[in-house]
């Protein structure tokens, strides 16, 4: 048996392909894992529990499907989708962990994050994650009619998208004292996170002993699944994921 790790899918109805290839991996390939984690930004855009347009009621229902067979299915926000509530738990059957979150991974302490506070660099991000993650501001958006925020959040995507063109790549990556930091903090050697859709299995050293950071990758172009179990630790395409 083994545990599967996603993020970064960024399901929206401009990428068909995408949504099938999820659903494939949810009625198939998923339900011969333990367990099935997505950390963050699993849609293109959340905007409330509220919004059942297309393709969110149908990933929603999909979820509800894979989670009665009764796998475990776990979420954590992502800067896109952080307005994921109670209702989306309920309506998906899924539990939405916090960030950051400690798993006992096959007797690995493992500590799971979205990842986008790690990257520390990033310091004009950082500011807008401050002001859009507090309960004031969710609350003043919330309960603007639907197509209001869909235009805000359309506007917000734009504004990151012309940001990210003009910053150095390595702002918008981790900042590696930071990752050594947090690991320390929660005493754990083994990290687990998504966001900056650079994917990978790296080997640190923290405090003296050997530690591992996995990256997980995004669905724009790899479509990668990190595949957990008794053997090494393997990123694989979900096209190419049939069985464990």
């Amino acid at each position: 048996m083994a545990t599967l790790f996603i993020s970064d899918l960024h399901l929206s109805p401009e990428r068909p392909e995408k949504l099938a290839l999820f659903y494939h991996l949810l009625s198939g390939p998923a339900r011969d894992a333990e367990a099935l984690y997505i950390l963050g930004d699993l849609f293109e855009a959340w905007i409330g529990d509220d919004d059942t347009t297309s393709p969110h009621h149908q990933v929603v229902e999909a979820l509800a499907h894979y989670a009665a067979t009764g796998k475990p299915l776990y979420l954590m926000h992502g800067n896109r989708d952080f307005l994921m509530g109670p209702e989306f738990e309920a309506r998906s059957g899924g539990t939405l962990l916090p960030d950051p979150f400690i798993l006992d991974l096959y007797g690995e302490k493992t500590l799971l994050m979205h990842g986008d506070t790690l990257c520390t660099q990033d310091i004009d991000y950082q500011a807008f994650r401050k002001q859009v993650r507090d309960p004031r501001w969710i609350q003043g958006f919330v309960q603007k009619p639907l197509a209001e925020r869909a235009a805000i959040a359309s506007n917000l995507r734009e504004g990151s998208r012309a940001a990210t063109r003009q910053k150095e790549a390595v702002i918008m990556n981790v900042d590696p004292a930071t990752v050594s930091q947090t690991m320390i903090d929660y005493g754990v050697r083994q990290l687990i996170h998504g966001h900056t859709h650079r994917p990978g299995i790296h080997l640190l050293e923290i405090q003296g002993q050997s530690a591992r950071r996995i990256v997980l990758g995004d669905w724009y172009d790899r479509d990668l699944v990190l595949v957990y179990d008794a053997q090494e630790p393997r990123l694989v395409t979900a096209a190419a994921l049939t069985n464990f």
